[in-house]
């Protein structure tokens, strides 16, 4: 079966939010706004796009 994947593009600035959260787009590979990474979509990349969903768009491939 195929991996499902994600593209997530940082559409927010992180400046003003908390370091974790920082720390959690660094993670995903994010480092600048309208920046975009190919992701699969395991349990814990959907755990870390929960938690900075308000800084990100994210479309199914």
């Amino acid at each position: 079966m195929a991996e499902k994947k994600l593209k997530i593009t940082q559409v927010r600035s992180i400046i003003g939010h908390p370091a974790r959260q920082k720390r959690t787009m660094e993670a995903l590979g994010l480092r600048r706004i309208n920046h975009s990474r190919e992701v699969v979509a395991t349990p814990q990349v959907l755990g870390m796009i929960d938690k900075v969903k308000h800084l990100i768009t994210v479309e199914e491939i």
